[in-house]
């Protein structure tokens, strides 16, 4: 799961957020200053900030200068103010976006989703072990989370290990029969209906278009693989 990091004043604004990240499927961390939020993100991974400008103690702008000079995750700023030399002024001080009050909060949302999406894709992300990714689709073997574009998927334990030992294989052509025998753990004998039905409800999940796919390729006559992107 994606943590988000929000920091204003006004308690109702930082309540409000927390409630629409959270329906997005975001861990959301609250701060109420620029002090506050420095400090917040030391405490665990962050994959985006939703930063207000005008706090007391430690502004926006300031808070920004000092994520930086150790965190590359994206930052959205939030201002009353509008004019472009506000928006020239916080982009120069580091942040990735820039939002005015008042704002359409699913706005908002979307600006944090293709932010984190960015991150993720640019792999500008630690790298881990744990974590499998190609494009926009990631798949966590130590939590069991797929996420695409942000988004979590939701697999059946036959579809996730199919889809584990794909991506485990990612740009590899695989048989049905060596796919039935690493996920089944069994020999196969006339598994390519099984292991073809499996495929289609996991195209069904992970493509926009399954008739068109992006990830989960068929090599015809050979097997299937994952591209890598």
């Amino acid at each position: 799961m994606y943590r988000v990091l929000v920091c204003d004043d006004d308690a109702a604004i930082l309540d409000s957020l927390g409630v629409f990240l959270r329906l997005e499927g975001y861990e959301v961390i609250k701060a109420r200053n620029g002090i506050e939020a420095v400090e917040a993100v030391k405490s665990g991974e962050v994959h985006c900030v939703v930063l207000d400008i005008m706090m007391p103690m430690l502004d926006g702008l300031n808070a920004t200068l000092k994520m930086r000079e150790r965190y590359n995750f994206p930052i959205i700023l939030l201002s009353a103010k509008s004019e472009d030399t506000d928006k020239i002024a916080g982009l120069s001080f580091g942040a990735d976006d820039y939002v005015t009050k008042p704002y359409n909060p699913l706005e908002l949302m979307a600006r944090v989703k293709s932010q984190i999406r960015r991150y993720v894709s640019l792999g500008s992300l630690p790298k881990r072990e744990t974590l499998l990714v190609t494009g926009g689709l990631s798949l966590d073997t130590e939590t069991k989370e797929i996420l695409l574009d942000g988004e979590s998927v939701k697999l059946t334990a036959r579809e996730y290990g199919i889809l584990e030992h794909l991506m485990r294989n990612m740009g590899r052509v695989l048989s049905t029969g060596q796919i039935y025998e690493a996920v089944w753990n069994e020999p196969s004998f006339m598994t390519e209906k099984t292991v073809t039905v499996h495929i289609k409800k996991i195209r069904e999940k992970i493509e926009i278009n399954p008739k068109d796919p992006k990830y989960l390729k068929v090599v015809w006559g050979i097997g299937y693989k994952i591209e890598k992107l």
